[in-house]
């Protein structure tokens, strides 16, 4: 964990309530995707944890749902606004336990860190796939990213606007028999349904609610199958073999 103080570079509405922002500062806590940050703001008591999209050299850009107050008022900042940042937080994606061919799937603003994932296992060798899952496409976002990566991504809509209409585990059957290992990020109703899909090993990133994001607090705890876990410190990313629903 690391104190950063950071200046927002850009900050732009790029889907229906989602904006990206991006961070210029000293990001070199962060050491794999799928950490978060840890976001000061005025007047606020509590941080906001954001997770990290990606980090490219003193670069890192958050995607972040206008959902409260918090967000709400970081929509607003503009270019140049000072951040105190917390760093480097939380355990990220292991990237070296997966197979060549793992299927990153992601909902709603859980698609944010699976783009600096995508990259991440391109750059070891691996060909990943992805499937997004969205409520309808005024929703949606990173999907061209991810495919000019040359990810092969699908998507799915609640509404069937675009793509799949169902949910991503209806996506997923479009990938079947592509994929032996499964990166998933997304609300818990979602990472449940990923996880009763098949049998495929994989990891997690669960989404909750944080007071100070740093294991202190003990607010986020949860229960595996090796005992007590906090989604902050231990987390987010647990292991498909550890999880109790």
């Amino acid at each position: 964990m690391e104190l950063v103080k950071s200046e927002i570079i850009d900050n732009i509405q790029i889907a229906k309530s989602t904006f990206s922002m991006t961070l210029l500062g000293n990001w070199t806590s962060i050491s794999s995707p799928g950490q978060f940050i840890n976001i000061k703001l005025p007047g606020k008591y509590l941080r906001r944890p954001i997770s990290v999209c990606r980090v490219s050299g003193d670069v890192l850009t958050i995607v972040y749902k206008v959902v409260g107050d918090g967000t709400e008022m970081m929509s607003n900042m503009p270019e140049g606004t000072q951040l105190e940042v917390l760093s480097g937080l939380g355990n990220g994606f292991d990237i070296g336990a997966c197979s060549s061919a793992p299927l990153l799937v992601g909902g709603g603003a859980g698609v944010a860190p699976l783009f600096g994932l995508g990259e991440a296992l391109i750059a070891s060798g691996k060909k990943p796939l992805a499937v997004l899952g969205f409520n309808s496409e005024d929703e949606i976002f990173l999907a061209k990213e991810l495919s000019q990566l040359g990810i092969h991504t699908a998507i799915s809509t609640v509404d069937g606007s675009l793509g799949v209409k169902g949910f991503v585990t209806d996506a997923m059957k479009m990938m079947a028999g592509k994929y032996d290992y499964v990166f998933a990020c997304g609300p818990e109703p979602m990472l449940k349904a990923v996880h009763n899909f098949d049998e495929t090993d994989g990891q997690y990133s669960f989404e909750a609610r944080m007071a100070c994001g740093f294991g202190a607090c003990v607010g986020c705890t949860c229960q595996t199958k090796y005992g007590a876990k906090r989604i902050c410190k231990d987390g987010p990313v647990l292991q498909k073999g550890e999880i109790i629903w």
